[in-house]
């Protein structure tokens, strides 16, 4: 209706444009601007297309506007000039990609000293990021002519918007022959190698943090495109170059000189993007195909390089880099644990989850699992620092710390949990992806897996102590509990157990963990077997309770949502098929009527008296419509006319009123029979009703009709 009766307002750019002098900010200032040039307003897209308009608005995207404009409107035009650029009209795309006076002008603003106004570097990112995918060709081969380009954008990467733009130019080309040929290029150009360079102590922090970024998302792109796309053969040369050559250059700049925090964290979040492995999840085993396996897999030149410095991570848990102390809600914590930390934690579950034998004896030989779980170590081997003598463990120490409790409990996870192969493959089935081939032979290699992982569940239930840990720390729990609070890491404890007690049950190392704990002292093996059949047990049930209000049952709001409201009765769960109901059930209720015997008689009695049931008439008959009473010839007496008293019946007699006599009898008979005709059904109320106890219907024409000649008021 709004545009059937044309109550928009009226565009004001015909009249604009129909003027000889008319100017682009004029144009801007136009609210529908964009609105006509996206609907192909012919005589808008002539003006803003010539060379002229073009140039200006790549000029008010690249260069910072007045300043003695309002803050509010100093980047108005700037905004608007943007959107007309990459609004995807065909003619405007056509136009800036196919001019170099264009392209040059919005070059030039990599030209400019850092650093870049953010939102200006948001404007000629998004402008050159449409150009790149539309006018893919023409695009390209500029950039392919500018010397130094690839040194600009890092020279910016301290700004986001350049990261998101070399993204675009690693993502958004298209077909798959030219963006080879891209990525070929970005290879000659040392793009890996230089983003890797950037991470480094004497690099500002933002740098860094855009380098590590865009080499994870690197990282994640190009797999991603080598699992979908099957139609070359080709391998991805930064994926290759990433994969091979960027280990050994982090760990020489996180490790070696001055050390930094963020240089580790930001370090360790590329070797995490390394490790990340794709699992085929829903899809047969005979779809995949060997270049599919390459990007399920770890690459094993990336374990090789990690495995030598595994021993950096082991002294930075022991030697973290100095922090200041932290107010937090329960008060101050003197040493936090740091991001550095964490991210070491993180690297060490990712590595438990790549099933490589030599990465296993690694971290059983520095005794990094020990190290995040054991409350005090006892007894050291003569290879490790004496400085652990002193050294609390990390689970329990921070008490607080939930995120790395979760990775604690992840690494537990990942070693209880753990698939081994126990023969090889077979002819007829492919062979399947590992991150470790160590060995030619595929028997030898399986069996070796096989081995380290039992190592490394020894070495969690013997050396690392897990069970009469997490024995002692829940009595402690239990005793400090009793005028405090829970301690904050009970709940991944109860993670813990569950999954140490599911692996005795069922796992594929069922028998050994069985084996583990009856090897262990008489007193933790009672303990261990009365935690599990009542404290644990105890505390499953408490935890499955769902508490308050649980929407176990809530539908998705589609487009159909009206014709598929609610639940059928087939559908619909009963609340003790999902939870477990602790409340019972009331199945029954008791009522004595004993007493309520004289109240129901009389109720029995008032009910039988009725001057008319309804369903005795018509069907059509009105029951709300006036009528007449008729009463029976034959009444019976009511009770409370013979309750009158002998004074009220003498005063009748002394005012000369008739008597009602001792056999006058009121009846009112159960059913009353009418007939069909009403207006002849009456009773005749004259004189004679009072002079015998049966009254008689006249024969004259008034026949069934009262008369009143003879009646004589009552007295009382």
């Amino acid at each position: 209706m709004f545009w059937k009766f044309d109550l928009h307002t009226a565009s004001q750019l015909e009249k604009l444009l129909e003027k000889e002098d008319v100017t682009l900010q004029e144009l801007l200032d136009e609210e529908d601007v964009l609105q006509e040039c996206k609907a192909q307003n012919q005589r808008l897209l002539l003006f803003l297309t010539q060379e002229s308009s073009l140039l200006e608005l790549v000029h008010l995207i690249t260069h910072e506007p007045p300043t003695d404009r309002e803050e509010k409107l100093r980047y108005k035009y700037a905004n608007t000039a943007c959107e007309l650029l990459t609004c995807d009209v065909a003619i405007i795309n056509d136009k800036a990609g196919e001019d170099d006076t264009i392209l040059h002008t919005l070059y030039s603003f990599l030209e400019q000293e850092p650093p870049l106004n953010p939102l200006l570097a948001s404007f000629f990112s998004k402008t050159f990021g449409n150009l790149i995918s539309r006018k893919t060709e023409q695009t390209i081969s500029f950039l392919r002519r500018q010397e130094g380009f690839i040194t600009l954008v890092l020279k910016h990467m301290d700004t986001s918007a350049l990261m998101d733009l070399l993204l675009r130019l690693i993502s958004c080309v298209e077909p798959a022959s030219l963006r080879q040929n891209v990525l070929t290029w970005l290879d000659e150009e040392k793009l890996i190698q230089r983003l890797t360079g950037l991470i480094q102590p004497n690099s500002d922090n933002e740098r860094q943090s855009n380098a590590s970024q865009t080499l994870c998302d690197i990282i994640r792109m190009s797999r991603d495109q080598a699992s979908v796309v099957q139609e070359t053969s080709d391998t991805d040369p930064l994926l290759a170059t990433v994969e091979q050559q960027t280990v050994e250059g982090l760990f020489k700049n996180m490790f070696e000189g001055e050390k930094s925090e963020v240089c580790i964290v930001n370090g360790t979040q590329v070797l995490l993007a390394l490790l990340e492995s794709r699992k085929t999840g829903v899809e047969p085993i005979d779809s995949g195909s060997q270049g599919l396996e390459k990007s399920y897999s770890v690459n094993n030149s990336i374990l090789l390089g990690i495995q030598p410095h595994l021993k950096h991570f082991h002294h930075l848990l022991l030697h973290p880099p100095k922090r200041c102390s932290m107010l937090t809600t329960l008060g101050i914590l003197e040493e936090p644990f740091g991001n550095a930390r964490l991210h070491a934690c993180r690297l060490v579950a990712a590595l438990l989850s790549t099933n490589a034998p030599r990465i296993h004896h690694e971290l059983c030989q520095l005794d990094m699992i020990n190290l995040l779980l054991v409350r005090h170590l006892p007894t050291l081997s003569t290879t490790y620092s004496l400085s652990l003598l002193f050294f609390t463990d990390l689970f329990f120490k921070f008490t607080w710390n939930n995120f790395l409790h979760v990775q604690v409990e992840q690494c537990v996870s990942a070693i209880l949990n753990q698939t081994v192969p126990t023969e090889g493959p077979t002819q007829d089935s492919p062979e399947p992806a590992r991150a470790d081939n160590m060995h030619p032979s595929n028997a030898d290699t399986a069996n070796m897996e096989l081995l380290s992982h039992q190592d490394l569940v020894k070495h969690l239930f013997q050396k690392c102590r897990l069970v009469q840990r997490i024995l002692d720390a829940w009595e402690e729990n239990d005793k400090t509990a009793e005028g405090g609070m829970r301690r904050g890491y009970m709940g991944h404890l109860t993670r813990i157990a569950n999954a140490v007690v599911q692996s005795v049950e069922k796992g594929p190392v069922q028998a050994l963990i069985t084996n583990l704990i009856n090897e262990l002292p008489i007193d933790y093996k009672g303990r261990w077997q009365k935690f599990v059949d009542e404290t644990l047990m105890e505390t499953n049930k408490k935890n499955a309770v769902d508490l308050v209000f649980s929407d176990y049952q809530i539908q998705q709001m589609t487009a159909n949502f009206v014709d598929q409201f609610g639940f059928n009765d087939d559908e619909f769960g009963e609340h003790d098929d999902s939870i477990n109901a602790t409340f019972k059930r009331i199945t029954g209720m008791k009522c004595n009527l004993v007493d309520q015997g004289p109240s129901a008689s009389a109720f029995s009695v008032c009910s039988k008296e009725k001057v008319r049931q309804l369903d005795d008439a018509d069907e059509e008959e009105d029951i709300w419509e006036d009528k007449e009473i008729n009463y029976a010839a034959q009444v019976k007496a009511r009770t409370s006319l013979s309750s009158l008293s002998s004074s009220t019946l003498l005063s009748c007699a002394s005012c000369g009123c008739s008597p009602v006599g001792q056999g006058w009898v009121a009846s009112f008979e159960d059913d009353f029979n009418f007939k069909a005709d009403f207006a002849s059904v009456a009773l005749d109320t004259g004189s004679g009703v009072w002079g015998s106890p049966t009254g008689q219907l006249s024969d004259g024409d008034d026949k069934g009709w009262a008369t009143f000649t003879d009646f004589q008021p009552f007295c009382w």
